[in-house]
């Protein structure tokens, strides 16, 4: 019970550092970011304003470099220069583009970037968070363990109160973290009977059980990358050969191919 109190501690510590990354700005201070926009542009260069109205144009996608020298034809030069100058006067800042790191990447201050650009719920500064991926999945392999039978929803709802992560966990999120425990063969998803351990779960309803003992994970067990896991993928549309989700970064169909 304690090792258990003490994970839901780490990861309401875990999420206080998220929570303070994407707090809403105060209407108060938007106000005077537009008053002190006003009065830097008017001692904004010609270049410095092209590529100024170009990237906040992208609003929260923002605009790789490249592209920028293609959009305005500016020289090299120039566009280095403005760039760092924006930069100083704090209009603009530079990005982690997960689906190309090596490309340098900006986007207007007052905008935070898209789902698009940092890979989604489980990026943190362009790199996948897998510290807290992994205390999500323990917590919810410990209550799947306790109730001997558990929904997706019925994980979402105790999560969110319990209070037990201090940020939202969406209903998508859960989703994908299950079927990371179905894919590690942790658990697996069955269909509810009605009856025994599925009583409190309707007939038919998908639901999830331990096979691990005592909801700990442990090592890959043999057979758990037996079927080509793209076919439960639940980003499987979004996998593409140079895209955020890859088959070369994807360690469950790595893990099937080493088989």
């Amino acid at each position: 019970m304690n090792c258990f109190s003490n994970m839901i501690t780490e990861i309401v510590h875990a999420n206080f550092l998220l929570q303070g990354m994407s707090q809403l700005q105060e209407s108060s201070s938007l106000k005077r970011k537009r008053q002190d926009l006003a009065l830097v542009s008017g001692s904004m260069t010609d270049g410095e304003r092209v590529l100024y109205n170009l990237i906040h144009s992208k609003k929260d996608m923002g605009i790789w470099t490249g592209d920028m020298k293609r959009e305005t034809n500016l020289p090299d030069s120039i566009v280095k220069k403005s760039l760092k100058l924006l930069q100083s006067k704090n209009l603009i800042k530079e990005v982690v583009n997960i689906q190309n790191k090596g490309r340098k990447h900006y986007m207007a201050a007052e905008f935070e970037p898209s789902k698009e650009i940092t890979g989604g719920d489980w990026y943190t500064q362009g790199s996948l968070d897998t510290y807290f991926i992994n205390l999500v999945k323990d917590v919810c392999l410990k209550y799947i363990f306790r109730q001997k039978v558990a929904t997706c929803d019925g994980i979402l709802e105790w999560s969110r109160k319990s209070g037990v992560f201090s940020v939202e966990i969406t209903a998508q999120q859960t989703d994908e973290i299950l079927r990371a425990l179905v894919l590690d063969d942790e658990i697996e998803e069955v269909k509810s009977t009605g009856i025994g351990d599925f009583s409190s779960v309707p007939v038919g309803r998908i639901c999830y059980r331990c096979k691990s003992k005592g909801g700990i994970r442990g090592e890959q067990k043999p057979g758990a990358m037996v079927s080509i896991p793209c076919g439960v993928c639940p980003r499987i549309n979004f996998c593409t050969p140079d895209g955020i989700i890859s088959p070369r970064t994807c360690v469950y169909y790595q893990k099937w191919l080493d088989f």
